[in-house]
């Protein structure tokens, strides 16, 4: 596992706790896969609600606080495929 997909793992985990009622993965680009469920923040892929892609850079940046989530998708930065309401939840948990 990348460096940047096990701090990924760790910090998704202490976030949400556990408490996200869906399945989502980010797909951060050159690094690997992160997939979310209601177990919690582990490396894989799966089938999900939505996909969110980014650069390492833009994944980082929401994660420290230095993007806003809605912020980089706008500008092109993140891309969602499927749920956008799944999108904006787990947005909301993550800023």
């Amino acid at each position: 596992m990348s460096q940047v997909i096990d701090a990924a793992v760790q910090q998704l985990n202490a976030r949400l706790g556990g408490s996200y009622d869906g399945t989502a993965k980010f797909v951060i680009t050159g690094e690997g896969t992160v997939f979310i469920d209601q177990s919690g923040a582990r490396e894989g892929d799966g089938e999900a609600d939505v996909t969110l892609t980014a650069s390492r850079e833009t994944f980082e940046g929401i994660m420290t606080g230095a993007s806003n989530p809605t912020m980089a998708y706008m500008s092109g930065k993140l891309k969602i495929d499927g749920s956008l309401p799944a999108a904006m939840k787990l947005g909301g948990a993550l800023s």
